[in-house]
C-alpha cells in the first residue's frame, strides 16, 4: 500500500472583493463587508489580547495590518515569519457567500428581511447558526464560513431594511437570534407603514402612530412588480419598481445620503453590534480550545513525516493540523485529521503495505479526499509506487486543484517488486498533469533517494512561502527566464524538474553559476531524481536575475522565497440587481469577454507599504505569451483587475510592484493554472441538507461555441446516492436547464460536510468546465430553548472590602442548571473567575455546579451548552466597589472559523 500526506497549510484562498454591502463599497457607505470584517477583527483582537495575557506576554501589535496582528497574537514563543495572506483568505471567504446572497436571492424576501418577512428572516438565521455550530463540532470550518458569510448578511440587513432604528433602539435585537422568544408588535398586512413622499427624498417617512407605538415593519422590494399591500413602505432605490406606488419612497439605509446620514450610521452601528453578539453566541456554544488546525515507500513515508513533524515544532511554520490518507486497491481512506503531532505519527505507524504486483491504485480517490478535507491553498503530498486505477477522477481532481489553489506534489518511486511495465510513462504523464496544473512537481525518484527528495517538502511547508517565477519548458529549445528577487525575500529556492537539462544562473551583477557546480558563488546545487534544488545564498542581489536552460524533455521551473509580500486573488463577474457587485467565479472564466479578477494585495506593514506597477495574465508555456490589463483601486489593498486578452491555453497571474518599505521592486506569480471555456454554469442552491432527504437543486449550462451533446458528470466525497442527467443537448447561446439530486444516508451525523463536483464536457471533450458545491448536512432542531441557570447560595461574606487584603480569603456559590424538556446539557465550562468549578453528573435533571475561588477574583461566569448548541449563562459579581478585574479567556473553538487560516500555521 502506498500513502498519502497532506498537510494542509494555512489558509484559504476563496477570494471576493468588495461584492455588496449595504450597497456596493465606495462613497463612504458602510457596506456589509465593512461591518462583517469590523466584528470579526474586534472579536479577534480582543480574543488574541486575552490569549497573550493568559500565556503571561504582552499583546502589542507593530501596527494594525494582518500581518502585525498575527504575529503579535501568535506571540513571542512561535520563532519565523507569518504572512497574512491566509487571515485575509479566511475573510474573502466569509465575504464571498455574505455578496452572493445578493445575487442569488436578491428576489428572495426573507434573506434580506423585506416586505416584513420577519418570522421567515429569522428562521434563516436561526437555522444557520445551528448549522454553524454543527458543522464546528464536525470540525468543518470551510462550510462553516460559508454559512456565516450569509447568515451574517441576512442578521444585518434586517437593521438596514426594517424601521428599528426609526423607532429609537441603538441595541441588536436580541429575539433575531434566538427562536424560544417572540417577535413582538409586527406590523400585519393591512396597517399602513408610511406616508408618500413624492420627491423620493424624505428623511424619515414612517407614519406617526406607528413610531407611537414601537411597530416594527420593513419596506416592500419588487423587483418585477410594483405591487405592494395598501399604505405599505417601500424598500427604495433604482431597482425597486413599488417606489412608484403611493405611498412613493422608500426606508432602506444601504448607503449614507444628506437626508438619511443619521439613520444609516444608527443602522451600522446595530448591525455591527447585532454581529458581535452572533458571534459571541457561537463561540459560547463552540467552547474554549486552543484549537490550531492544519493538516512504500511505507517506512521511508514514516520517516519523512516525522522529520516534518519535529523540524517544525515551536516555529511559525508548525503546521496546524495534519492529515493522512492512505490508499491502495481496491480502498482508500479513511481520511485521518488530527492537532496532535504525535498522534499522527501513531497513525503513520500503523500504514502497512498490502498487495504488490502490477496492481493500480485509488491514488486519485484518496487525493480527492484530501483535496475537500483540508483547507485550500494546502500543500499536499503524494507518496505512490503505482499507478492510478481510478483515473476517470482525473476532471474532478483538476477541478478541485483550480477551486482549492491546492499545489500537489507527487514522489514517484519505483515499483519494486512490482513489474517495471506497471509504472507506465502515461500513468506518470497523469501524475505529471496534475503537479502541473497545481504547481508542483511531479518527482521521480528511487526508494533510496526519497529522503533527499522530501527536503522539498520541508521548503514548501512554510508560513510565508511565495512563488517569485513558474514556467513549463518547451522540449528541444534554449530558453531564458527572468525574475526579480527583491529585499524582504529569504530561503530562495530553485527548482527545475525533468530529465537531461542543463542550466545557467546568472544574478544582477553578472556572476554565473552552472548546473554542474554542486557549490558556486551563488548557491548550492542538489540533484535527485529529476529534481534540481538550488537554495541560493543568503547574500543574493536584489534586482533581475536570468536562467537559461536547455533540454530535450519537458520540464518545470519554479523560484519560491518565504516573504510577507504577496497576493490572493479570485476571477469574478459582475453582476446586477438590487444591490450590483461581483461575484466569485467557481469554474473557469467564460470565453469571448474580457476576464476580471478581484486581487488584494498584503504588504509587510499592510497594504499601503507597498505599491502595485502592474498585473498581468502570462501563459504557462512561455513568458512572451503575456497579457496586460487595467486596474481600478478598491481600496483597502483590493483591486479590480481586467484583462481583455487572455493567453491561449493554461496561464497564470503574475504581479509587479514597489516594496516601500525597503524601496526595492518585487515579483509574485500564482501557482493554480487557469484557462477561459465556453461553457457556463448557473447554479442557486441552500447549502443545508437534512440526513435521509433527498434533496434536489436545478442547475443550468450554456454554451457559446458549437451546441449539440455534451455529457454531465457529478462526484461528491462521501459517496452520497444521487441521480442526474449524464448528458444534455446544447443550443449555442442558450441555457439548458437540469436537476441532480443527492441524498444523504439517514445516519448521517449532523455536521458533515459533502463537496460535489458538477462537470460539463463536450462531446469531443475539447471544452469543459465546473462547479464546486459545498454542502453541509444538519439534523432538524427543534430545541432552541437555553438552559436555565439559578444561583442558590453565595458565601462571600469573609471576604474583605479593601480587595488589596484579599489574598488569604475564599468565596463560594452554588447554583442549580436545568435543561427542561431540551436535549439536555452537554458540558458546563468556566468562562470567567480564577477558581475551581465542579458539577454533578450531567444526566441528571437537575445539575448543582459549586464554584470556589479566592476573594480576589470576584466575578464568575460558566457557560451550559446543551446537546444542539443552545447556550445559557451564569454569571455572579461579588465586586462592592470599583470595575471588575480583567477578564481571562482561553482561545476560544469558535476562532477556527475564521482563522484556521489565520492561526492555522502551515
Amino acid at each position: 500500500m502506498t500513502s498519502m500526506l497532506g498537510t494542509a497549510l494555512l489558509g484559504l484562498a476563496l477570494l471576493a472583493g468588495p461584492t455588496v454591502a449595504f450597497l456596493p463599497i465606495g462613497g463612504g457607505t458602510s457596506t456589509h463587508v465593512s461591518i462583517t470584517g469590523t466584528a470579526l477583527l474586534q472579536k479577534v483582537t480582543e480574543t488574541c489580547r486575552a490569549v497573550a495575557e493568559a500565556a503571561g506576554h504582552e499583546f502589542n501589535p507593530m501596527g494594525s495590518s494582518p500581518e502585525e496582528l498575527v504575529q503579535a497574537c501568535l506571540g513571542p514563543t512561535a520563532t519565523g515569519e507569518v504572512s497574512g495572506a491566509n487571515f485575509h483568505s479566511a475573510l474573502q471567504e466569509i465575504y464571498t457567500q455574505n455578496g452572493l446572497l445578493d445575487r442569488d436571492f436578491s428576489n428572495s424576501a426573507p434573506y434580506h428581511f423585506n416586505s416584513e418577512t420577519f418570522l421567515e428572516g429569522r428562521w434563516l438565521i436561526t437555522e444557520g447558526m445551528v448549522a454553524i455550530k454543527a458543522n464546528i463540532r464536525g470540525e468543518n470550518f470551510r462550510v462553516a464560513r460559508e454559512t456565516l458569510g450569509r447568515v451574517l448578511h441576512t442578521l444585518q440587513d434586517f437593521y438596514s431594511h426594517s424601521n428599528w432604528v426609526e423607532l429609537g433602539h441603538t441595541e441588536p435585537y436580541n429575539n433575531l437570534i434566538r427562536l424560544d422568544l417572540p417577535l413582538e408588535n409586527l406590523a400585519d398586512v393591512n396597517t399602513a407603514t408610511c406616508s408618500d413622499c413624492a420627491s423620493g427624498i424624505c428623511p424619515n417617512p414612517i407614519l406617526p402612530n406607528i413610531l407611537q407605538e414601537k411597530k416594527l415593519t420593513s419596506g416592500y422590494m419588487g423587483i418585477i412588480s410594483s405591487a405592494k399591500p395598501k399604505g405599505k413602505c417601500s424598500h427604495g432605490g433604482a431597482a425597486d419598481l413599488t417606489v412608484t406606488t403611493v405611498p412613493r419612497g422608500g426606508i432602506n439605509k444601504d448607503e449614507r445620503r444628506p437626508d438619511n446620514m443619521a439613520l444609516h450610521n444608527a443602522a451600522v452601528n446595530a448591525a455591527t453590534a447585532a454581529s458581535l453578539q452572533l458571534l459571541e453566541d457561537i463561540r459560547l456554544a463552540a467552547g474554549d480550545s486552543d484549537f490550531l488546525s492544519m493538516s512504500d515507500d511505507i517506512n521511508e513515508a514514516r520517516a519523512v513525516v516525522n522529520k516534518i513533524i519535529d523540524t517544525k515544532k515551536g516555529t511559525q511554520d508548525e503546521p496546524s493540523e495534519y492529515i493522512l490518507v492512505p490508499f491502495n486497491d481496491p480502498s482508500f481512506g479513511p481520511m485521518i485529521r488530527t492537532t496532535d503531532p504525535e498522534k499522527m505519527k501513531k497513525e503513520i505507524s500503523k500504514l502497512k503495505a498490502k498487495g504488490g504486483g502490477d496492481t493500480p491504485e485509488m491514488c486519485l480517490s484518496g487525493l480527492q479526499l484530501a483535496l475537500t478535507g483540508a483547507p485550500a491553498s494546502s500543500h499536499i503530498y503524494v507518496f505512490t509506487d503505482a499507478p492510478a486505477k481510478d483515473i476517470a477522477l482525473k476532471d474532478t481532481i483538476l477541478a478541485l486543484i483550480s477551486s482549492t489553489k491546492s499545489t500537489v506534489l507527487f514522489f514517484l518511486t519505483e515499483a519494486g517488486r512490482r513489474r517495471r511495465r506497471s509504472v507506465r510513462a502515461a500513468s506518470f504523464e497523469d501524475y505529471k498533469d496534475l503537479a502541473l496544473a497545481s504547481g508542483g512537481q511531479a518527482i521521480q525518484v528511487s526508494k533510496r533517494q526519497l529522503p533527499e527528495a522530501t527536503d522539498i517538502i520541508l521548503d514548501t511547508s512554510t508560513s510565508a512561502l511565495v512563488t517569485v517565477l513558474q514556467q513549463a519548458g518547451n522540449p528541444g529549445k534554449e530558453e531564458t527566464f527572468s525574475f526579480v528577487l527583491d529585499e524582504s525575500l529569504h530561503n530562495v529556492t530553485i527548482y527545475v524538474t525533468g530529465p537531461s537539462i542543463t542550466f545557467t544562473l546568472t544574478n544582477p551583477a553578472g556572476v554565473s553559476q552552472t548546473n554542474t557546480e554542486a557549490n558556486g558563488k551563488l548557491g548550492t546545487i542538489k540533484t535527485v531524481g529529476n529534481l534540481r534544488r538550488m537554495y541560493l545564498n543568503a547574500d543574493k542581489q536584489t534586482g533581475t536575475w536570468q536562467i537559461n536552460i536547455k533540454s530535450n524533455e519537458p520540464y518545470t521551473l519554479k523560484v519560491t522565497g518565504q516573504s510577507t509580500i504577496t497576493f490572493i486573488y479570485n476571477f469574478v463577474e459582475r453582476f446586477e440587481g438590487p444591490h450590483p457587485g461581483y461575484a466569485v467565479l467557481s469554474g473557469h472564466p467564460h470565453t469571448g469577454q474580457p476576464v476580471t479578477m478581484m486581487l488584494s494585495v498584503i504588504g509587510r506593514k499592510g497594504p499601503s507599504s507597498v505599491t502595485v506597477g502592474k498585473v498581468s495574465l502570462v501563459s504557462v508555456s512561455g513568458p512572451d505569451a503575456m497579457s496586460n490589463s487595467t486596474m481600478t483601486d478598491m481600496g483597502n489593498g483590493d483591486i479590480l483587475v481586467t484583462a481583455d486578452v487572455v493567453p491561449k491555453g493554461e496561464f497564470l497571474v503574475i504581479l509587479e510592484g514597489t516594496d516601500k518599505v525597503s524601496n526595492s521592486e518585487f515579483q509574485r506569480q500564482s501557482t493554480t493554472q487557469m484557462s477561459v471555456s465556453k461553457v457556463n454554469f448557473q447554479v442557486e442552491v441552500d447549502n443545508r441538507v437534512e440526513p435521509g432527504r433527498a434533496f434536489r437543486f436545478p442547475f443550468s449550462v450554456m454554451t457559446q461555441g458549437s451546441g449539440g451533446q455534451y455529457f454531465i458528470s457529478a462526484r461528491n466525497d462521501r459517496n452520497f446516492p444521487m441521480s442526474y442527467p449524464t448528458s444534455l443537448t446544447l443550443t449555442t447561446g442558450q441555457y439548458t436547464n437540469a436537476t441532480l439530486t443527492i441524498t444523504s444516508p439517514a445516519d448521517t451525523p449532523s455536521g458533515t460536510d459533502v463537496t460535489l463536483t458538477l462537470e460539463a464536457k463536450s462531446s469531443n471533450g475539447v471544452d469543459t468546465n465546473y462547479v464546486i458545491l459545498r454542502m453541509s448536512v444538519v439534523t432538524k432542531i427543534t430545541d432552541f430553548v437555553q438552559p436555565l441557570c439559578e444561583v442558590v447560595s453565595v458565601l462571600a461574606d469573609d471576604c474583605p472590602k479593601d480587595v488589596s487584603q484579599c489574598g488569604p480569603f475564599q468565596w463560594e456559590l452554588s447554583a442549580n442548571l436545568t435543561d427542561g424538556n431540551g436535549t439536555g446539557i452537554e458540558s458546563i465550562s468556566l468562562r470567567q473567575g480564577n477558581g475551581t468549578l465542579s458539577h454533578t453528573s450531567l444526566s441528571a435533571p437537575i445539575i448543582q455546579a459549586n464554584y470556589n475561588a479566592s476573594c480576589c477574583s470576584q466575578i464568575v461566569e460558566f457557560v451550559a451548552l446543551d446537546k444542539v448548541g443552545n447556550v445559557g449563562k451564569c454569571y455572579h459579581s461579588i465586586v462592592r466597589s470599583g470595575g471588575p478585574p480583567a477578564l481571562i479567556l482561553s482561545l476560544p473553538l469558535w476562532l477556527c472559523l475564521l482563522l484556521s487560516a489565520f492561526l492555522e500555521r502551515p
